[in-house]
This record gives structure tokens, sequence and C-alpha cells, in this order.
């Protein structure tokens, strides 16, 4: 029975396939073979068009804004119709991302959200206390003025031009993305990138650029490159998902300088509603057997259970997504162990549950992700704000009229 994941690497895909090859020796009439499908787009694009042949995967791992995606494809089935799930042992701003129309769809497996990297060495040489690192976006220009007076030949921040990021800090204004409930109560239609919320992010990027205070490789939504500059030292301050922990905490340990986290920066005068979920959840496909859809529905839940899921999160640094992982991981005094895990895992906890919070949707979010990631480049050239917005209100708008024509 086939498992389609985006985890190419040694430590993740590892993981999987020994959590399969266990699975495996213990249901010696189930065959699990895990396989690296690509990217995350690359494998939603793969399943469907597999789906569509008649040759799918039981199993299949896809991002969360891919959800919407998922669904109108019609090529997956709830995995609450599968069998009998409890849910209530999964933490409530996940399952809540994955709960649409009433219905579990998919499993919260890998889920994340972002955080501030910085670097504590750096920051002390600035003048600046790393046990205080900024949380809000004029926090982190004050903090940029200050580095650049130090004279360290750094620059302030390695900053992704990153549509994700953009998402966050509109529902950590308890903005909803896009109309009609954030995509949860009726099909998004227009979005919200010329309100005042969003009119804060863009200000943010520019400010950021037009001080120097900003730096990023110049392609859209690169935090790998982002992650190489912080890395080199060559920026005190990154933004990224708290699922690049172990990395982050590897590259500081190998150039030698002290790593720290901070709670995502959000805009000056917002009260903090929390975070969106992000990472990717497990699918069940259609075109399967009974037997097979229940099988894969139980490898998921085996390799999503409480002791792993506490695994997980202490290889990868995603969030374990179940109450009784959180409880086990205390247990063992984990988060007193690494407090840098701490930080990310409260933001989350203490995220207020609401349409802001639980996640946009839309069918056509991969293209009106890079929509804003476009918008947000020319605002750091020489467009203004005002422009900037009411360009990519109206292309976001004309791909979410152009998806929504489908469905008439």
């Amino acid at each position: 029975m086939d498992f389609w994941h985006s985890f190419g690497d040694a430590k993740r895909g590892g993981w999987i396939q020994a959590r399969a090859d266990e699975y495996n020796k213990t249901h010696p009439g189930v065959k699990i073979v895990p396989s690296y499908k690509g990217s995350y787009n690359d494998s939603l694009q793969a399943t469907i068009l597999a789906a569509r042949q008649g040759k799918a995967p039981a199993l299949v791992q896809i991002f969360e804004v891919g959800s919407q995606l998922a669904l109108d494809s019609g090529m997956f089935q709830p995995v609450g119709g599968v069998s009998n799930v409890d849910f209530s042992d999964y933490l409530k701003p996940v399952i809540n991302y994955y709960t649409i129309g009433g219905k579990v769809n998919s499993l919260p497996f890998n889920s994340s959200s972002p955080v501030l990297y910085f670097n504590a060495d750096l920051m002390q040489k600035a003048g600046l206390n790393p046990k205080t690192p900024p949380t809000t976006f004029g926090g982190m220009m004050k903090a940029c003025e200050k580095i650049k007076a130090a004279n360290l030949n750094v620059t302030c921040a390695a900053l992704p031009v990153y549509g994700w990021l953009f998402e966050q800090w509109m529902a950590e204004q308890g903005a909803p993305l896009v109309n009609g409930g954030n995509g949860r109560q009726s099909r998004a239609t227009a979005s919200n990138v010329d309100s005042a919320a969003a009119r804060k992010i863009f200000q943010f990027y520019k400010d950021m650029q037009t001080a120097g205070f900003e730096t990023y490789t110049g392609k859209l939504a690169d935090t790998d490159g982002t992650n190489a500059i912080f890395a080199g030292q060559k920026a005190v301050f990154t933004i990224n998902s708290t699922a690049d922990l172990g990395n982050q905490m590897d590259a500081a340990k190998k150039a030698g300088f002290k790593l720290g986290v901070g709670v995502l920066p959000i805009p000056d005068g917002a009260k903090r509603n929390g975070v969106v979920i992000g990472g990717a959840s497990l699918w069940i496909t259609k075109g399967v057997s009974q037997a097979q859809a229940k099988a894969a529905l139980d490898f998921a839940l085996y390799m999503t259970n409480t002791k792993n899921m506490a695994d997980w999160h202490k290889l990868t640094g995603y969030y374990p997504v179940r109450q009784s992982s959180v409880d086990l991981l205390r247990k063992q005094g984990w988060f007193s162990q690494t407090p840098l895990q701490l930080v990310a895992f409260n933001q989350l906890l203490n995220t207020v549950p609401s349409t802001a919070t639980a996640g946009g949707l839309n069918g056509a979010a991969i293209q009106t992700r890079t929509i804003i990631e476009e918008g947000l480049q020319k605002v750091m050239g020489s467009q203004s704000v005002a422009a900037a917005q009411a360009e990519t209100k109206t292309r976001v708008d004309a791909a979410l009229s152009d998806y929504g024509a489908n469905f008439k």
C-alpha cells in the first residue's frame, strides 16, 4: 500500500520509513510502502493525476494550503468516515484547521508555526538583551537601529518574502485572509489584501527594506536562503518555521554562536490572537478498497500515536499534535531540558480559536500565496504600499474568481 510524502531528507524521510518497517512487522497482511514524491505541490498534483488514472496511493501527505484543492478534487475521503476516530486528543489549533464543513478530512501529522530566531551573541554585541527579543514590528525596527549603530558589519534581519508569514500576520491581528468566513463558511470570492491589517504587513516590509534593515536572496519563499544568511552570522534575526529548530540548532553549534527563539513579532497595537497551523496532514484517497482505506488510517494513527509524535517533535521541532504527547514530553522533562522548544509551543497553545486563526481556505491558495509574495517584493522596490495592495488585491481576487468559476 503506497504512502506518498514530501520528506526527501534522511532525518525525516528515514523516520517515516522506520515507522513503516515497524508497522509492517506487526501487521503481516499489510505492507506500507512510503515514497518521496517531491515538494508538497508536486506530491498533490501527482496524486490527483494518479487518481484520475485509477492508480492513486492509499495515503498522501498534503500541505495545509492544499486542503481546499484536495477537497475540491473529489479524490479523497474524510478520515472520520473511514472508521470511528476519537479526535479529542488533538490540540485544538491543529484539529481546527483540518475541520472543514464540520468534518475532519485529514489526520494532523507535521504541524508548525513561525517564530523569531536570533543570534544571542550578536544581540549582546549590539547592546541588546537576548532575554527580551523584539515582539512587535516596532520593536524589530528599534532593535535594528541599535544593530546598525553598533557597526557589526551584519544586517539586522534575514527576512524571507513568504506568503505564509503574511497569512500568519493577518491571523495574529484577528483578520481573515479571505471572505466567506475565511473560506470556511462559503467559498472565498474576495481577499482582504487591501485591509488595514494587510497594510501594516506591507508597510513593515517596506520600512525594513528602506532602512536597510533586512536582506534576502531575491527569491520568493526562499527560507533555505535566509537560513543560510542567518547561519553564516550575516544577520542577527530571521523568521522561520518551528519545524526548522533542529536545523537551526545544528547550524548555530557548527558556526559557534548561541541560538535564541522568540515569539513571532506582530504589528504594533494588535492583540496577539495566535498563529495558523502550518505543515501538512494525512489524507486517504477514494480510489482504494475499504480494507486498504482502513489499513491506511490504522497506519496513519500508528505513525501519529502519543509516543511517535513525542519522538517526532524531539527529532524535528514539529509540534506533537496530541495533548497526550505534550503530557508525555512534560513528564520526561523535555521542555525544561530544551527551553527553546517551549517558546514555540506556548505560542501555539495560547492561540485564540477563531475563523482568522483557523486559517484561510481557498482552492487557488498555491497561486494566491505567490501573488502576495510578488506584491511584497514590489513594495520593497519602488512601488508604494497603496499601489502594491491594490494591485495584489486585484490579482488575488481574479485568481479566486477564475478558480470559483469551476464550481458554478
